[in-house]
This record gives structure tokens, C-alpha cells and sequence, in this order.
């Protein structure tokens, strides 16, 4: 009998609405305003996702925050959050350093729906900031290369300086898994690559029409690649938006995420484009 129950304790699965510890075990600097950090959960159980969904990230005395995974769960152990300095929750967590705590409740939200990507074509779309989320995604095709097709990735950012996940990107120019185009806004004498906004990347490759296509970044980037996919012949179903940055609780009671019908936090984040279209403000 006791040893029945000293398996169901060790099966049983953390409680996503309780704030879980998770130490500090890297923190990187890639700019001026964010943090990229590597935990570990303190009480030994790992995190258990799909990419594209999200977690709340808190500390003791300064409330908490809807962070998406920056890394894919084929990477087991740890998991990676980035966290840009906009608040004071956002400001109070990018003071901390390796071997201290913050709190972390999730998994939270619907991530991207993996059997409609795998034997597809893939291209994701990431804009500033939105490569993070997309991150989760972009390890996990590469650590499961063979259930996916051609793999195409976009990325953009105002300027060199505001380019993320460095050691990635050297290591995804020189790779043959994936086919990999940049580009900033504005250039400066480092830079040695395209300059324009990201569908100007569109004219650097080929798109076949059932292409999957994920896209994550500002709003306003939203509006001009849907009109470039829509030249393309890509359906609105194929194509998958991330809207992590309208949640808030997470659990669909504050109201912040709200699209008419819609909460980002429970019928999202990740939504196909097809059941935006209609919604008011959604993009």
C-alpha cells in the first residue's frame, strides 16, 4: 500500500496555477534592455511544454509576468525565458543573477499545433522581440529536422545591435537545416547584409502556396507580411500568428487578453490567421 501511494505522489503532475521555484542557473546580456536567462525548477521536476505556449514569471513584492519559452522542450532540464526591461515586475527581474530565484506557474495557454506543421514546408517570421517565442519552435524543427520539410527562417530587427540569440544565428547562417534570412532597418558599418524591413527578405527565396507559415512580432509587421503571404497564395489557415503580448493572468480572468469571443490566455496564444480574420483589433 505504501509504495502505491509513493508512486502516484512521484506521477503526479505540478499544479500549473502554483507558483513553482526555478533557479538562476545562466544569465546572458544581449542588449541593453533585455535579459536572457537559463533556469532550472528547484524542485527537480522539469518543465513540461509546447512551443509557443507561455508561463507566468514572478518575484515576491513586485508581481508577475507572461513571458513566452524562448527554448524547445526537446532540450531537457532547463528552460530559457528573455525578458525585456519595460516595467517595474520586468525591471526588478533583470537585476538578478545566477543562483537566485524567481517563481514560474505554467505551462499556460495553446502552443503551435505541431501535426499541422510536421511534413510541411515551414517558414517562420520573426520580428525584434518575437524571436523569442519562436525560438521554442525554431529548436525544436532542428532537434526533429527529419518530421519537417524545407525550413525557411526570417528575421528582422531595427537595427545589428538589437539582434538576439547571437551564437544562433552564426550557427543558423552556416547551416544546411535551415534556409536563413536577416535583415535590419537601418544598417551601420558592421553590418554587411540586407537593409529593409522584413518582407524585403520575400524577393531572397521561393515560397510554395502550401507553405505552413508561423509569424511573431510587432503589430504592425503583421499587416504587411499577411498582405506579401496573400500575393503568395498562402490560405489564412496556413498561416499561424503568436499574440503572447496581449496576456496578462494567464488564466482567462483578467480580461486583458480579451478578443470579442476570444482570450489569448485559453483559446491562445497561437492562433491561425483564419480564425482572426473578422476580429476586431486582433492584429
Amino acid at each position: 500500500m505504501a509504495s502505491t501511494c509513493c508512486c502516484e505522489e512521484k506521477t503526479q503532475k505540478p499544479n500549473i496555477f502554483l507558483p513553482r521555484e526555478a533557479t538562476i542557473v545562466r544569465v546572458d546580456k544581449p542588449t541593453d534592455m533585455e535579459r536572457h536567462f537559463t533556469l532550472r525548477m528547484a524542485d527537480g521536476q522539469p518543465m513540461e511544454f509546447q512551443p509557443g505556449q507561455i508561463v507566468e514569471a514572478s518575484l515576491f513584492g513586485f508581481g508577475e509576468i507572461p513571458l513566452g519559452f524562448a527554448s524547445s522542450p526537446t532540450r531537457k532540464n532547463t528552460f530559457d525565458l528573455v525578458i525585456r526591461t519595460v516595467g517595474r515586475v520586468s525591471g526588478a527581474i533583470n537585476k538578478l543573477e545566477k543562483g537566485q530565484s524567481i517563481f514560474i506557474r505554467g505551462p499556460l495557454g495553446r502552443g503551435f499545433d505541431l501535426d499541422k506543421l510536421r511534413n510541411r514546408d515551414l517558414l517562420i517570421i520573426a520580428g525584434g522581440i518575437g524571436l523569442c517565442p519562436t525560438r521554442s519552435l525554431i529548436q525544436y524543427v532542428m532537434d526533429k529536422r527529419s518530421e519537417f520539410k524545407r525550413f525557411i527562417l526570417f528575421y528582422g530587427t531595427k537595427d545589428p545591435k538589437q539582434q538576439l540569440f547571437l551564437e544562433d544565428l552564426s550557427q543558423w547562417r552556416g547551416s544546411k537545416e535551415v534556409e536563413y534570412h536577416e535583415t535590419v532597418d537601418k544598417a551601420d558599418p558592421s553590418w554587411k547584409g540586407n537593409v529593409g524591413v522584413i518582407t524585403t527578405l520575400f524577393k531572397k527565396t521561393k515560397i510554395d502556396p502550401e507553405t505552413r507559415v508561423v509569424v511573431c512580432g510587432p503589430p504592425i509587421m503583421f499587416r504587411f507580411v499577411i498582405a506579401e503571404l496573400d500575393k503568395l497564395g498562402v490560405r489564412r489557415e496556413n498561416v499561424f500568428v503568436d499574440l503572447e503580448r496581449r496576456m496578462k493572468c494567464g488564466v482567462g480572468k483578467c480580461g486583458h487578453c480579451q478578443i470579442n469571443d476570444k482570450y489569448c490566455c485559453i483559446d491562445g496564444p497561437v492562433f491561425s490567421f483564419a480564425e482572426l480574420q473578422g476580429l476586431e483589433e486582433a492584429i
